[in-house]
């Protein structure tokens, strides 16, 4: 038998090698996978791991989770039965300002997030989740109000799961999507359900997992038949990107086109929390065409997508900028790629993000062969010091 902490890394590589998940139970293990057991009740395992997350000393043993390529993602049916019906606090009952106040939190969280990366805002919304929300989910309710704040539950715990994403968190943030989809299933919030397992995706495909990433965008499609344009073109660019990392062409072309589509049926702008914008069309466009070759177009596209982008976002500015050096430099405009890194050394103090010291990490590899350039060697020099203030 092998020893427990090998169990999941054994489990994993089965899974990915079968192409399907192979649980604990197919391998022979006595013993569950899992490092820390989670009961049957989402309530008590989002306890369980929002408390882990705020505690300093396991926020170290979180990180070496792992991310499962071959995760068993519950359909909407299965996530229903899974969220066990939590004990009740007879002593408490909520309203639907109570719903409103974590509607607001969550929104509040998500700008800093934005402003300042994951690392920053992470624990601010584990916490929140362990204090105030787990408490809420377990109170007596109208049938109305509870629904209302499962979904706002399911809102806040893919935040917070975005935020593990970004701080290259991965496997503790897929327990997180896992979580959120239970409670949008609960809530029967098909928005909540798709936008996680889009999520999900956007995940896979950065991870380099192409045909996982196609089969969440497309299972994410599936779970909203009436969505309207702006959902329809956040669903399809997903899936377009997902498609052209499988190389895919006809697929992906076919997915732009929809999501463009859709997009003019659209508002052209939205305020709204994980609202799908002109700007990020772009970036999908421009994803597609980088899979399938077209740098330059795929450069034309980012530029557009990054001035749409309001400079409040910094790590979105951050990581654009870096893609388009990283692909300038690629095509030989070296004086270009290094204007855009400079951009990029312009934000990336003001943020906490695994994905922008990722890019920054890229930087300094790829200027490294280009240093008798004085102008390589200026932002080498610049961003060494900067990054490794960031990762000490």
């Amino acid at each position: 038998m092998p020893r427990k902490p090998v169990r999941p890394l054994i489990l994993e590589a089965l899974s990915r090698r079968l192409g399907r998940p192979v649980t604990a139970s197919d391998a022979g293990f006595a013993a569950s996978a899992e490092p820390d057991s989670e009961s049957g009740d989402t309530v008590a395992g989002l306890i369980e791991l929002g408390s882990a997350d705020m505690n300093p000393g396991r926020r170290t043993v979180l990180k070496g989770g792992l991310y499962s390529a071959a995760l068993a993602v519950p359909g909407w049916p299965d996530a229903v039965e899974r969220l066990a019906r939590p004990a009740r606090d007879p002593h408490s009952r909520i309203g639907m300002a109570d719903v409103e106040t974590v509607v607001a939190m969550t929104e509040h969280i998500s700008d800093l997030d934005d402003r300042f990366g994951g690392r920053m805002a992470r624990p601010m919304a584990a916490a929140f989740l362990v204090n105030t929300i787990a408490p809420f989910l377990r109170a007596d309710a109208p049938d109305d109000v509870r629904r209302a704040m499962l979904s706002a539950a399911a809102d806040h715990c893919y935040l917070t799961g975005y935020m593990a994403m970004d701080e290259r968190v991965d496997g503790l943030a897929q327990r997180y999507y896992t979580k959120a989809l239970e409670l949008a299933a609960a809530a029967g919030d098909h928005l909540a359900y798709c936008t996680t397992l889009r999520g999900m995706s956007v995940q896979a495909v950065d991870l380099g997992h192409g045909p996982l990433a196609v089969r969440l965008a497309d299972a994410a499609s599936a779970a909203s038949p009436q969505a309207g344009p702006r959902m329809r073109a956040f669903l399809a660019g997903q899936q377009a990107h997902a498609a052209a990392r499988t190389g895919d062409r006809s697929g992906a072309l076919a997915k732009i086109k929809e999501a463009e589509a859709a997009m003019e049926k659209a508002e052209s702008r939205a305020k709204a929390f994980g609202s799908y914008d002109p700007s990020s069309l772009h970036y999908h466009v421009s994803q597609v065409r980088y899979e399938l070759g077209d740098v330059a177009g795929s450069i034309t596209s980012m530029e557009a997508s990054s001035r749409l982008r309001e400079p409040v976002y910094r790590r979105t500015h951050v990581r654009y900028h870096a893609m388009l050096a990283e692909r300038k430099l690629r095509l030989g405009r070296l004086d270009e790629a290094c204007a855009d890194w400079h951009r990029v050394l312009d934000d990336y103090p003001h943020v906490r993000s695994g994905r922008c010291d990722d890019r920054v990490r890229a930087m300094l590899a790829l200027l490294r062969p280009h240093l008798r350039d004085g102008h390589a060697r200026e932002v080498y020099e610049r961003g060494r010091p900067l990054l490794r203030e960031k990762t000490a």
